[in-house]
């Protein structure tokens, strides 16, 4: 059996609201948008900054439902500031990668969930 590590889930283009450079680290995402795309806390996620180019790696925190908040904590908050625009993602570990349908959440400008992509 060959595992392969692929697309789950994927929160596109939303926007930091808030950086907290002195908070332990993580990055904290509106629960109504984590539960739109099947991410659940503590979840290990792909940072890609749309605004500079920047990546990194990090965990999820659910964050208070319904203000759309999106806050960079730790070192990640100087990497991807308050404005930037992100695209947030995670991967599975499958054996039948042709039955993963990933969940491609789209957001506003005030991050307010919009559909699927």
């Amino acid at each position: 059996m060959r595992l392969r590590q692929v697309l789950g889930a994927k929160l596109h283009r939303i926007t930091v609201t808030q950086a907290d450079v002195n908070y332990v680290g993580s990055i904290t995402i509106d629960q109504d948008l984590m539960d739109k795309v099947d991410m659940v806390p503590g979840e290990l996620v792909h940072v890609w900054n749309s605004t500079n180019g920047e990546r990194l790696e990090t965990y999820t925190i659910a964050g208070e439902r319904g203000g759309g908040l999106v806050q960079m904590n730790g070192p990640a908050a100087l990497r991807c500031r308050v404005g930037d625009t992100i695209i947030v993602a995670s991967f599975v570990l499958t054996d039948t990668p042709d039955e993963v349908h990933p969940k491609v959440g789209l957001v506003d400008g005030e991050n307010r969930f919009t559909g699927y992509a």
